[in-house]
């Protein structure tokens, strides 16, 4: 009976070994979306699939995921939302394709207008990533969608969804965060280093965060309102790992 127990055991175990050989052969890749925000009430992207591309495995379509409209600027200021967590084998991500439904849509000034994206993306937006993979490691990136620069005025009162979006990694996501006040001036944030620019429009109490920073920035915060000036923090050093915290910061 000893004996018995022991070859179930055994055959146990052997049974188990092709799955923990897999996870050790695989990584995880979670693929998280995030906003740089515009002026609209709403920016509404329909994603009804993930498509992702590793030079060890091809083109991978992406079933834990679920289809839906995403409003874009619900994540703003440090907010995101998971799309999807998927098992890649280890190599290198090449490509991430987006393929989009026909619900996209811009709320501005309280009435919706379609956004009608290019023929040239019928087969998905594809974003040019290279992301080398490790087994047995777990890996983060944002999909930073741009609302300001995505839709686009067509010039006879419609719109276009032309996707402007911005990939960093848990290891470029530095971070800067603090308070603006008055908010009664309007102000929107800059983070500037060279020619990139990211921006924020602070939430009502005056937050505000910018992420997937690296390196040093200037931070220009700029009011809507004439009455009030212009505020200039340069050279403001961002890492990994790490929040910048500007405090608060008021506007003259």
């Amino acid at each position: 009976m000893k004996n018995m127990k022991f070859i179930l055991m055994a055959i146990a175990l052997i049974a188990l070994m092709p799955s923990c050989k897999k996870n050790r052969e695989n990584a995880t890749y979670r693929i998280h979306l995030t906003d740089q925000p515009g002026e609209y009430n709403n920016v509404y992207v329909d994603i009804q699939e993930i498509k992702i591309h590793s030079n060890n495995g091809g083109w991978i379509d992406v079933t834990d995921f679920t289809p839906g409209v995403y409003d874009l600027l619900e994540f703003n200021n440090g907010m995101d939302t998971l799309l999807c967590s998927v098992d890649l084998p280890a190599g290198r991500v090449t490509q991430i394709r987006l393929i989009l439904g026909n619900s996209n849509a811009v709320v501005v000034n309280g009435i919706t207008h379609p956004l009608s994206t290019p023929s040239g993306q019928s087969s998905g937006l594809k974003l040019n990533v290279q992301h080398e993979l490790v087994a047995g490691n777990s890996y983060d990136i944002w999909l930073d969608f741009d609302a300001a620069k995505s839709v686009v005025a067509n010039g006879n009162g419609g719109y276009l969804l032309k996707p402007v979006i911005r990939v960093f990694t848990d290891l470029t996501n530095g971070k800067i965060k603090g308070y603006v006040t008055p908010m009664f001036a309007a102000p929107v944030v800059y983070a500037i280093q060279g020619q990139d620019t990211l921006a924020s429009i602070p939430n009502s109490d005056g937050f505000f965060m910018i992420c997937g920073l690296s390196g040093v920035y200037d931070i220009h915060i700029i009011p809507a309102t004439s009455a009030y000036s212009n505020v200039y923090l340069n050279n403001v050093q961002t890492q990994f790992g790490v929040i910048t915290d500007l405090g608060i910061i008021t506007i003259p």
